[in-house]
């Protein structure tokens, strides 16, 4: 499984204001050269993050980006899943879903790893992450990455 560009990019950006919690809101134009995005797209993405309850906005020169809700009860699935399409799977050596084919010799090997990288998703909070780093990983260089949630098609 790998996460869409912009779901990285909000799931860093959800780090980075999480490291400032209890400092004033943290402003998008502020965000982006920290983590090393691009400033316009990391604003839409932030305000995608508003509307599913992730963070809060406030406008004006005190005003900026605030988690909605404590760290520990914020998980990589709530906010990936506002980037990531959550609809049927496909299947890795044919095109059509994903199923409980027992005849498919990818799906016996492929669904415990899911289940298992589903479950790190739905149970990893915010405060784990920034709980396990000493330090915040410097951007990564822009790279071509996959544009989905599921397993690459071969």
């Amino acid at each position: 499984m790998l996460l869409s560009q912009t779901a990285e990019y909000a799931l860093r950006a959800v780090i980075h204001i999480a490291q400032h919690a209890g400092e004033r809101p943290v402003r998008a134009n502020a965000i982006a050269p920290a983590l090393g995005v691009p400033a316009n797209y990391l604003a839409k993405t932030l305000h995608q993050l508003v509307r599913a309850g992730v963070l809060r906005s406030a406008r004006g020169p005190q005003g900026g980006f605030r988690l909605a809700r404590p760290a520990a009860a914020l998980t990589i699935a709530q906010i990936v899943a506002c980037f990531t399409d959550t609809g049927e799977r496909r299947c890795l050596l044919a095109d059509r879903p994903c199923g409980e084919d027992p005849g498919c010799p990818v799906h016996a090997r492929w669904r415990p790893v899911a289940a298992h990288m589903y479950g790190f998703l739905g149970t990893t909070t915010i405060a784990d992450l920034l709980g396990d780093a000493a330090a915040p990983c410097p951007p990564a260089p822009p790279t071509a990455r996959p544009s989905t949630l599921h397993a690459p098609q071969p």
